[in-house]
């Protein structure tokens, strides 16, 4: 059977209580430092990853206004190549209209010169028939039909010469 005594149990304690003192000075000491290491080591790698989401999130913030100093110089340098196509077409046009405003110019002057040219020589012509004509007339004395027929001839020589 089992029998308590009071002494065995007072010593039972007592080396209970050693060995909790015990264990607490060697054991606890060295987990509870591992445990401060181990929560250090986390709360620094927290730190570090809250640090790095903030400078990402700067360096984002950066990267998106960069983008849009970019887009807006792209609209900038189109909206300059389109003026100056612009105005280059324009420039192009104009020279091409005076280009030909000038050759109509030339052309009508051309015109006007050699309508004065065949005026003249038409001037000509006549001068030289109305001499011809007047000299076969003197040199025959002819009557009203023979005179018709002489100019009919004179005008048939005319159609040839030309």
């Amino acid at each position: 059977m089992l029998s308590f005594s009071i002494g065995n149990i007072l010593f039972q304690l007592v080396i209970m209580l050693l060995l909790m003192i015990f264990v607490t000075k060697i054991a606890t000491k060295p987990v509870v430092s591992i445990m401060d290491k181990r929560n250090k080591y986390i709360n620094s790698q927290i730190d570090g990853a809250e640090r790095s989401r903030q400078e990402a999130e700067t360096y984002l913030k950066e990267q998106k206004e960069e983008l849009e100093k970019v887009r807006a110089q792209s609209l900038e340098v189109l909206d300059q190549a389109k003026n100056q196509a612009q105005s280059e077409a324009k420039s192009v046009l104009d020279a091409a209209k005076e280009r030909s405003e000038l050759m109509v110019k030339e052309a009508q002057e051309e015109i006007n010169r050699e309508k004065e040219q065949a005026i003249a020589s038409i001037r000509d012509e006549v001068a030289d028939l109305s001499v011809m004509l007047a000299s076969k007339i003197l040199e025959k004395e002819i009557n009203a039909k023979d005179y018709t027929k002489e100019i009919d001839q004179l005008m048939k020589q005319v159609a040839i010469q030309r």
